[in-house]
Order: structure tokens, then C-alpha cells, then sequence
């Protein structure tokens, strides 16, 4: 649908969803300070074109930070219907086929399928107008997000990688440390797919970093797809249309043919990691320094129209709250089968950075059975990352906050309704007792026998907050609980559950490095706010 960046520009131009910065702003953290407050107005405000960059291509960010744009960026007027597609598209897979007429009748929906696949693209790529063997990464744009982060970071990459075993391709979205011109990080967690080729590989890994191109790429790269699947197929599916990829004239990999950027090279297996981060990240805090890859540059390849896209992560709503709204909508029914079929609706709060709380609301059948989706839940995909788990049942909307709450008052007995675990956490969770591992905590409030009348919510959870907090919104004090409390550490079950969300900085017992909250220089902020006026 989108031709590249420029094509989606003037898109979201013609829809009034676009702002353009002619006045030089800086890469180094006044564009992501700048993006920072523009995301935060009231439905996640502009995408923001920066034209004068001090380098040869603008900046675009807050690209997907709105309901509209994430549903410009897929192509579609309802997120709804993408759900629906899916869902049928499930359903059609998984009924029982009894007949020959049966059978017949799945041809369709396998021509369909087919024509999704990527296939190659013929003739000249435009993501390959300008080849360059001994490029520099110090002629892009990549921005300094926050004051503390340990430099540049690439922050919206398709890094595209190919299992040496499989022959199956991934593409994930890993943030990159700019190290010096021809070297960056490669951010890729323990279980995440990329770190699995490398570790299959005897030798180095073929690397491919896309940039830009139809914005569908992005959105695919952060969806929770099964491992085995191609996002570029995914993408076909959403955009109606296969992929068109080329090949990479250093590296033996494919890439889209549509892209603005792609940085060729590869990492070393046998090389000693270096020293990561730190980076202001999605949590709202600073993720810490760690060890990690080195990516090293092959080559450089871009269009003549280049533009270089960027997101920026911090303290929530930013624009990831929009690309996770998306998720829900569409993989709600493979999420429903792939857990526990008796989820009917699944919403992730933008307060929890994306896992730190769930609330599902569940088909009750029987007693405990809220227990039986949370085991199902923790166990399954990037949802073991989850530890807040709410469960409801029958007609409470789980998107209105009264309503949950009035079901926790009149359904929850901390003695009966309560159930502690352990199990893998993000590496990013700061407040773990251990780094990826911590305590989660299910509360089930679905429907009881015994239901009970006239109680405040602080009778039955009351949560600990730092001075400096305590005037804080509910907003941010959700936040900040997802943040900072680990269930099983740091709760506490008397005639009601209590909940410590205060900073364990100088607590005894707390031997982690407790991270910062993300903040940029007031005088900057200021400017970047006046340069932002309407």
C-alpha cells in the first residue's frame, strides 16, 4: 500500500495526522525529547517529520502513536475486522474437514494463503539506489534518546536473521548501540529468536537491518508470532499482498525490496560480548548495562528518499501503547486458543508497559478455574512476562476501571481468591529478586457464592507508595506498581493484601543495581515544548 516512508508521509499529511519541524532539531535527545511531549498530548498527538537533522535525511517519529495511525500504518478502518479475518481464518484451519466437499471447499482459503507468501522482487530495489561498501553509520540520523542512555541507538530496526539449522527466517526488533561507524550492539534477549540462530551457527550469523519501507514491516516485527512464522508473511496477510524482497549484496539474506535503509553485516559468534547500555526503555526506566553481541557493518544500502524512522520509549502512553492495542485486537482468538479457549477478552493496561498487568475475562465454569488460566497463561509465549493476573467473569467490562474494581470489592477473599507463583519475568524488570525471574500473583475475581457488600477497594488491597508518590494520579501510580513491586517479595496477606511498590534502592536484603525514571533537562524540555506549539 505504502511505497516506502514518503508514500505513508503524505498519507498521513492528507489526514492531517503529520507535522513537519522545518527548524533544525538535534538527534542528540532534542528530537526524542521533542517526540516524548508530543506523544504524551491528549491521543498520542502528531506523527513528527523532522526535516533539518544536521545530516542528509530527516527523522520520522510517532509514526503508529495514535488510533488512527496505527490503523493508517496497517491499511485498515477497523482494527476489529483484522480480528475477524483472523478469526476466521483460524476457525477455517481447525474444523474438522469430514468429506471429499470439505476439502474442496479449503482450496480457496490455500490459493489465498499462497498469494501472501513473499516472493521475489523484479528489477531494480529502491532500498538499493545508493550501495555503499565502506558506509557510516555517522551519516544517519540515530538518535540519543535520554541524558543517561550509553550513546545512539537504532531503535525501530527489522533485524533480519535466517536459523542455519531451519533455513526459517526471523525478523525482531532489537534496539542498537551505535559503537563507532562500521559497529553496533545487538540487543536480542536469551529467548529471543534472533540469539537462537546464533547460536546455532558454528562461525557468524548474516545479519540484515531494515529501515523503514511500508509500515506494516514494523507492526510484524513486534507481533507475537508463533517461532516458525514469517513476519513477512504476516504482513502479506494484513496488507493483502505479498512482501517483495531482494537480495543483499554482502550478506545471503533477503530483505524488502520497498525499505528505506538496510544495514548489511553479520555477528560473530566466537567475539567477546561488550558492555551494553545503559537505555532509557519502554518500563519507564533506565535498562541497566549488560553484556551483548556486537553487529559488526558490511555494507549500507538506502533509496534516494530515504527517510530514517525512529521510536522513542519512556514513561507510558507513548506511542508502543498504540502498537500494543493493535496486538490485542488482532491475536485475541490465536491467543484464546493458544492459551485457554474460555478467555473471552484479554487487555493488557498501558500503565503495565505491556506484561506487567493482564486482566482476562473468562467463560466461569467452575471454582478455581480462574487459577487454571492464569497456570495456562504464564506458561505460554511472552505472557510469562505477566505478573499482575486479574480475572473476571460474566458481563464486567474489563477496559472500565470501576467496573474491575467493583468486582476485586465484592468477589475477592485474600484468603481463598489469591494465587502466588514464580516463573520467568522480562530481563528489563527491574525489581525482580533475581535478573528474569520473580513472583507473580493471579487475583481471581470472578463471581462467588459468598459475595460481599459495601467494601473500599483499600479493604481489601492497600499498596505502599514512596512520599514523593503519594500525591501521584492513579495513572502513574498503577505504573509505578508494576514497576516496582514483586509479588511474592514484596507482598503481604493480613485480613487484606498488601502490596510495597516503594523504591528497594537502599532496602536491605536488595542487591540489584535500582535504576532511574527517565527525564530530560527541564531547559530542553521547555524549548521543545515552545517549538511545539500549535
Amino acid at each position: 500500500m505504502y511505497n516506502g516512508l514518503k508514500d505513508y508521509i503524505k498519507f498521513l499529511e492528507e489526514k492531517g495526522e503529520l507535522r513537519r519541524i522545518s527548524e533544525f532539531v538535534d538527534p542528540l535527545l532534542e528530537i526524542a525529547c521533542a517526540t516524548d511531549i508530543e506523544s504524551k498530548k491528549p491521543g498520542g498527538g502528531k506523527a513528527l517529520l523532522f526535516e533539518n537533522t544536521g545530516t542528509a535525511f530527516p527523522v520520522l517519529t510517532n509514526m503508529m502513536g495514535s488510533e488512527a495511525r496505527i490503523r493508517y500504518a496497517l491499511g485498515v478502518d477497523s482494527l476489529d475486522g483484522i480480528g475477524e479475518r483472523i478469526d476466521s481464518l483460524v476457525s477455517s484451519v481447525l474444523s474438522e474437514k469430514k468429506g471429499l466437499r470439505d476439502k474442496l471447499r479449503m482450496l480457496p482459503l490455500l490459493n489465498r494463503a499462497s498469494s501472501w507468501m513473499p516472493r521475489m522482487f523484479k528489477g531494480h530495489a529502491p532500498c538499493q539506489d545508493s550501495v555503499q561498501y565502506t558506509a557510516k553509520l555517522s551519516a544517519l540520523p540515530i538518535l540519543k534518546c535520554w541524558p543517561q542512555d550509553g550513546g545512539r541507538f537504532i531503535t525501530l530496526p527489522l533485524v533480519n536473521t535466517v536459523s542455519p539449522v531451519t533455513g526459517v527466517r526471523n525478523v525482531g526488533m532489537y534496539r542498537m548501540q551505535v559503537l563507532d561507524d562500521a559497529t553496533t550492539g545487538m540487543h536480542w534477549h536469551m529467548h529471543k529468536t534472533g540469539a537462537k540462530h546464533l547460536s546455532e551457527c558454528t562461525h557468524r550469523l548474516p545479519v540484515a537491518v531494515c529501515l523503514g519501507g511500508d509500515p506494516v514491516y514494523s507492526y510484524a516485527a513486534t507481533a507475537p508470532l508463533p517461532e516458525g512464522i514469517d513476519e513477512y508473511l504476516l504482513a502479506g496477510f494484513l496488507r493483502g499482498k505479498p512482501a517483495e524482497l531482494v537480495k543483499c549484496f554482502t550478506q545471503d539474506l533477503m530483505v524488502p525490496a520497498d525499505c528505506d535503509f538496510v544495514i548489511e553485516g553479520y555477528v560473530q559468534k566466537s567475539e567477546e560480548k561488550f558492555m551494553e547500555g545503559p537505555f532509557g526503555d519502554h518500563t519507564g526506566f533506565y535498562s541497566l548495562e549488560d553484556l551483548y553481541p556486537k553487529f559488526h557493518v558490511t555494507c549500507i544500502t538506502h533509496r534516494f528518499d530515504a527517510v530514517y524512522p525512529a521510536t522513542v520509549v519512556g514513561i507510558p502512553p507513548m506511542e508502543d501503547k498504540y502498537i500494543q492495542e493493535a496486538t490485542e485486537k488482532i491475536f485475541l482468538s490465536p491467543i484464546k486458543l493458544a492459551i485457554a479457549p474460555e478467555i473471552e477478552d484479554l487487555y493488557l493496561p498501558e500503565e503495565g508497559v505491556g506484561h506487567n498487568f493482564a486482566i482476562a475475562r473468562i467463560h466461569k465454569q467452575y471454582e478455581g478455574q480462574a487459577f487454571k488460566v492464569a497456570h495456562a497463561m504464564w506458561g505460554a509465549g511472552q505472557m510469562m512476562f505477566n505478573k499482575f493476573l486479574l480475572v473476571v467473569d460474566g458481563d464486567t467490562d474489563i477496559r472500565d476501571r470501576d467496573a474491575l474494581l467493583d468486582a476485586v470489592c465484592h468477589n475477592v477473599d485474600v484468603h481463598r481468591d489469591l494465587l502466588f507463583s514464580q516463573g520467568p519475568l522480562d530481563v528489563l524488570d527491574h525489581t525482580a529478586p533475581e535478573t528474569g525471574f520473580g513472583g507473580k500473583l493471579c487475583i481471581d475475581a470472578t463471581r462467588k457464592e459468598k459475595v460481599f457488600r459495601e467494601r473500599k477497594l483499600d479493604q481489601v488491597i492497600q499498596v505502599l507508595y514512596d512520599e514523593e508518590e503519594k500525591k501521584s494520579d492513579r495513572y502513574r501510580k498503577l505504573w509505578i506498581l508494576g514497576s516496582n513491586c514483586d509479588p511474592v517479595r514484596d507482598g503481604r496477606v493480613h485480613d487484606h493484601l498488601i502490596l510495597d511498590a516503594t523504591s528497594k534502592k537502599h532496602a536491605a536484603g536488595f542487591n540489584r543495581r535500582w535504576p532511574d525514571i527517565v527525564a530530560h533537562d527541564p531547559e530542553m524540555a521547555a524549548r521543545m515544548s515552545e517549538l511545539l506549539k500549535d
